[in-house]
């Protein structure tokens, strides 16, 4: 598996003539060596893969580092000195998006006389297409974040606050065996809605208002996405419009699914029959986002994107309207891209509940 993972990193050894790799950012490091603590870097040649360590985690990656020498160093750049030396690197390529300016001039003058070549943001796109063991880990922690939703639900009403509803589904994910929250929930009610990115506050739940939830679990180093919009009691006639309209907008999309799209056109599948309907000007972010060890991956699914879906790709679809001073609707599924549509991973319901 490991193996597998690794050779996406050939095209990087090729482009930019390197000798060897060095890996820092730890998403990167657990993806290609299992290392899931939080210190450590990689070092990737094609004939050789070492992880540095100080002392904290040598028992630790002796656990769980596979098909890498463990070297214990106190100080990194040091055992990196010796390694490029003992090897003969000329050309080390490195993280940029990942590397501090401050950390890259300590690397270039403790590292004289070695190339140090900047791998751009393409880099973290050796994560975009999933293994099976990524997947079934993002089948397991999806499944576990809409479970835990069902039974929170029950907890919305009048009086509530958003907050409340936040802590009572952390606690339910973790009861059911999530290692934690993937992200800083948000609970947004009433006018709060029009926030796409309204984090749970002490405002209490009315009746009548809508509620989005967007919630996510972490577990094994994996996170779910996913966003619902609830109604507490019998919601107007303009926000069941809105929620129709959003709905079907993500339905459109995530039908729309298909190796060899470009995320452009598959964002503008739901963006144009929003803005068929009049709210174009009130669905202002990008359609959705890969997930996997990190919350936001690649590829990105937006206007700008010039990415192309791939089988085995994991992305969200969370087409939006937001009217400030109103309320807002945003309904999200991760989806798994398959070799004829995609799959949906998550599986709370997306109808407008009426609690």
């Amino acid at each position: 598996m490991l193996e597998s993972r690794r050779s996406r990193l050939n095209r990087f050894f090729v482009e930019n003539r390197l000798d060897a790799i060095l890996i820092t950012d730890l998403k990167n490091v657990r993806y290609l060596c299992g290392f899931s603590g939080s210190d450590g870097a990689l070092l990737v040649m094609r004939s050789a893969v070492w992880f540095l360590c100080d002392s904290r985690y040598t028992v630790q990656a002796g656990d769980e580092v596979l098909e890498a020498e463990v070297m214990e160093c106190s100080l990194r750049l040091d055992a990196l000195a010796a390694l490029t030396t003992e090897n003969g690197i000329i050309r080390l390529g490195f993280e940029a998006l990942h590397t501090t300016v401050n950390d890259f001039r300590k690397m270039a003058e403790r590292l004289d006389g070695i190339e140090l070549i900047e791998l751009g943001p393409s880099f973290d796109e050796i994560r975009s297409c999933k293994d099976l063991a990524e997947v079934q880990s993002l089948k397991v922690v999806a499944s576990l974040a809409s479970l835990a939703l069902s039974d929170v639900l029950k907890h919305v009403r009048p009086g509530t606050s958003e907050a409340f509803i936040a802590l009572e589904l952390e606690l339910e994910m973790r009861h059911l065996g999530a290692d934690g929250r993937a992200f800083d929930f948000v609970v947004a009610s009433g006018v709060r809605g029009a926030m796409p990115h309204g984090r749970a506050s002490e405002k209490i739940i009315q009746a009548g208002e809508l509620i989005t939830i967007d919630f996510g679990a972490l577990k094994d180093g994996y996170h779910s996405d996913e966003t619902v919009t609830v109604s507490c009691g019998e919601p107007g006639n303009r926000e069941k419009e809105i929620h129709a309209i959003v709905k079907q907008a993500h339905d459109l999309a995530i039908k729309a699914v298909i190796p060899g799209i470009s995320c452009k056109m598959l964002d503008a599948v739901a963006r144009d029959f929003i803005v068929g309907h009049g709210y174009g000007d009130y669905f202002g972010h990008g359609l959705g986002h890969g997930v996997g060890l990190d919350i936001h991956e690649k590829p990105t699914v937006s206007p700008r994107s010039d990415a192309v879906l791939e089988e085995g790709m994991v992305i969200t679809i969370e087409p939006g309207i937001y009217i400030p001073g109103f309320f807002g609707v945003r309904i999200e599924d991760t989806v798994l891209v398959t070799a004829d549509g995609c799959q949906i991973l998550t599986s709370a319901d997306k109808r407008l509940l009426v609690l």
